[in-house]
């Protein structure tokens, strides 16, 4: 790459790392906001908040980052425009291609950090954060057990706390087991927690007792205790348990799903979902193609800048657009699975070529001044 062509590449590293951070923040605060009631109600810590919201990161940099681009271009290549920096390339022997190609490289570099995000770290984050969510809204003592309520924990528990302490220890406890109605059984201890357990989460209550009626006897037994375990079994299931969306899957996962019965019913979906997140990849080229495009051709103007800048604004929400309506469209019909392809090659393809073969010699946009 020659000197002019590194100039114009550096020139479009800084707008796009402000553009990209500038979105992540937007983008991650209006996430942010759905958790807060995890903060609020459930006992939710600053730092687990925070790590919840990184885990949803690099999701929405496959998002950001092609908007990023195309603004990126704009941007720089409108200035060196105005400024009239594009004349002194065009007296240095700057053709076409030589112009678009750094923004080129650079759409293919971000690309290639957007296949590694949606291949690899957007599923990996997802899935951790679909698990630390299930925890959290699956926290018996965090959610269900209020102080000074009666609570059905499950089906024939009843508990009641008096106190909840900062450290998870709860104060003054009664639990009562009608799952068998010939032998219910109360439960009354001074404190106690709620611990998860392979098994499912079970009550360690300390200092209490225990009362057993059996009704077809008409007897009471009384167990007194320093230390008891009462197990829940069954109320929670634990995280690598669950069934996991496509959008925690890996890529060999949703290629090669298993035989159960709820991955056979989503096969299809599961096939469009692989083919998507390698189609994505192609965006930034594709958008910055457009605006490139766009650009060369297009007659410069002060007083139309802002018409060229919302014809690219328009081109680029169209091509998403129609990214985003194939989906369901292949979901219905997988044999049309290779438009996702056609769709992402063809804008880049037809930008390129108009990119590279203006309407006249070397364009009436960005390497020849037009009127003023």
């Amino acid at each position: 790459m020659s000197s002019l062509g590194r100039y114009i590449f550096v020139q479009l590293l800084g707008p796009l790392g402000f553009i990209t951070i500038a979105l992540t923040g937007v983008v991650w605060l209006m996430q942010g906001l759905r958790f807060l009631d995890l903060i609020i109600n459930k006992g939710l810590s600053l730092g687990d908040f925070l790590y919840l919201t990184l885990l949803l990161l690099p999701g929405f940099l496959t998002m950001i980052l092609p908007i990023a681009m195309v603004c990126a271009v704009m941007v720089v290549y409108l200035r060196l425009e105005a400024d009239s920096e594009t004349i002194v390339m065009r007296a240095a022997g700057f053709g076409p291609w030589r112009f678009v190609m750094p923004a080129l490289l650079l759409a293919g570099m971000v690309g290639g950090i957007m296949l590694s995000l949606t291949t690899y770290f957007a599923p990996a984050g997802y899935r951790t954060f679909k698990d630390m969510q299930f925890v959290v809204r699956n926290n018996v003592a965090s959610i269900l057990l209020q102080e000074g309520a009666f609570t059905q924990v499950v089906t024939g528990v009843t508990a009641y706390v008096r106190e909840r302490v900062s450290d998870g220890e709860l104060l003054g406890l009664l639990v009562h087991d009608a799952r068998d109605p010939s032998r219910p059984v109360t439960i009354i201890a001074e404190r106690g927690s709620l611990v998860s357990t392979a098994d499912g989460p079970r009550f360690v209550l300390a200092a209490g007792h225990r009362q057993e009626l059996d009704k077809a006897r008409g007897q009471l037994s009384w167990l007194y205790f320093d230390e008891y375990a009462f197990d829940l079994g069954g109320f929670a299931v634990a995280p690598e348990t669950r069934w996991r969306e496509g959008s925690e899957r890996f890529l060999h996962e949703l290629l090669q799903p298993s035989s159960n019965l709820d991955d056979i019913k989503n096969r299809t979906r599961f096939l469009v979902e692989a083919h998507r997140r390698l189609t994505i990849p192609l965006y930034p080229t594709a958008l910055a193609a457009i605006a490139l495009a766009t650009l060369m051709w297009s007659q410069f103007s002060r007083r139309q800048r802002w018409g060229r800048v919302a014809v690219v604004a328009l081109a680029a929400v169209l091509f998403e657009l129609v990214g985003l309506g194939l989906v369901p469209i292949l979901g219905r019909s997988p044999y049309l699975i290779p438009l996702l392809y056609v769709h992402g090659l063809a804008a880049i393809a037809g930008g390129l070529f108009l990119a590279a073969y203006p309407r006249r010699p070397l364009g009436r946009g960005l390497l020849a001044r037009g009127t003023t």
